[in-house]
């Protein structure tokens, strides 16, 4: 009952994350369907098909990560009401994560429905493997696998949620210097360690026979010191995210800046530590699809169809799980923008600010994302 009348009050943004939810859940269902369909057709490589299932399944969690964390900045008055009414803080969360894995389950059992469908003798001879046609199905084993989805992006919203940054009046604390050049430092030894490696795959006697590690989806084989390497590598760059970003602002506000840059500097400064996970994980996915394209170019062989689908699943995901960041982050920067709004700040400048701190965190990107592909050693 709460659900339904929580929905009636559901403006487009809301409706629009619970269907972007139910969607993703919804092609997260099929994958791991067709993993089972294939599995009692007898094909093989049962466990490959389903450790596949696992990029977009995190993807998901992801996803719902972010939008349930920006629950309460979206919608203030609910949580305040719901504090009033005596909801603790687990009891909120238990809210919040329901109406996720709601939409997950919603969006499950509309793929199992086509599935069944699809058993009843129409699915072709193409899909006649992939949706176990002919074989008996287990009814335990569809509600298995598809009561994961729910219960992962559940259990990712719960956690991820943060009531006393989120309620009103309790705005985060920006980070401070020395917490900013204390992450400019944790990730050094991490790259120094990539680095190292990837020196010793790369050392002038290395041999081909050291290329034991064979990849999936047609990529070409490499030695396991290289791949452990380079992911050590990206793993450094992606940590310096936010950091630099911090540093980016400070950069911008220094000297005796103009209002532009001041506003600009200070504004990406505060929302450096907010924005640093979801544009590094972002940074992560195109840095991986740019880098499974090359090598596709080189060797003149075409993508997986499925792959390509679960690529675009999970940069969508990390695209919209950048979106509710961003929403959150204007929500609780509305205050200032009213009070700014209040002393008769002229818009233009409000806009050459927002496009200052886009060039600078643009800027960023390319620095880590470009220092990434250039230290792939498949490249």
């Amino acid at each position: 009952m709460y659900y339904l009348r929580l929905a009636r009050g559901y403006r487009a943004l809301d409706l629009a994350r619970g269907l972007l939810t139910a969607t993703a859940a919804a092609v997260v269902a099929a994958f791991l369907l067709r993993a089972l369909g294939r599995a009692l057709h007898g094909t093989g490589g049962d466990l490959e098909r389903l450790l596949w299932c696992l990029p977009p399944l995190a993807a998901v969690a992801w996803f719902a990560a972010a939008a349930a964390r920006a629950v309460p900045a979206q919608h203030p008055e609910r949580i305040t009401g719901l504090t009033a009414a005596g909801a603790g803080p687990a009891r909120i969360r238990l809210l919040v994560a329901g109406e996720t894995a709601l939409a997950c389950a919603l969006g499950s059992a509309f793929t199992l429905l086509l599935f069944l469908i699809l058993r009843n003798d129409i699915a072709g001879p193409s899909l006649a493997p992939d949706v176990g046609m002919g074989v008996p199905l287990p009814a335990a084993a569809p509600v298995a696998l598809l009561a994961v989805l729910p219960l992962v992006a559940g259990v990712s919203a719960a956690c991820a949620i943060r009531l006393p940054e989120g309620l009103p009046g309790r705005p985060a604390e920006p980070a401070g210097s020395r917490y900013t050049a204390l992450r400019l430092l944790l990730p050094a030894p991490v790259l120094l360690a990539g680095l190292g490696l990837e020196l010793y795959g790369l050392r002038p006697d290395a041999t081909d026979a050291e290329r034991t590690l064979a990849l999936p989806v047609g990529l070409p084989a490499t030695s396991p010191a290289l791949l452990t390497g380079w992911a050590l590598a990206a793993l450094a760059l992606a940590l310096w995210t936010g950091p630099l970003l911090a540093l980016a602002g400070r950069l911008l506000a220094l000297r005796r800046p103009a209002p532009l840059r001041l506003l600009a500097g200070r504004g990406l400064t505060a929302q450096a530590r907010g924005l640093g996970v979801p544009l590094a994980v972002l940074t992560a996915v195109v840095v991986l699809m740019l880098v499974a394209w090359r090598n596709w170019a080189r060797a003149g062989a075409g993508a997986p169809a499925l792959t390509v689908v679960e690529g675009v699943l999970v940069l969508a995901c990390a695209v919209a799980a950048l979106a509710a960041r961003l929403h959150e982050l204007r929500a609780a920067r509305r205050p200032a923008l009213d009070a700014l709004d209040r002393l008769g700040t002229p818009p233009g400048l409000l806009t050459g600010t927002a496009a200052l701190r886009t060039l600078a965190a643009s800027t960023v990107l390319l620095l880590t994302g470009g220092l990434t592909v250039l230290l792939c050693p498949l490249l």
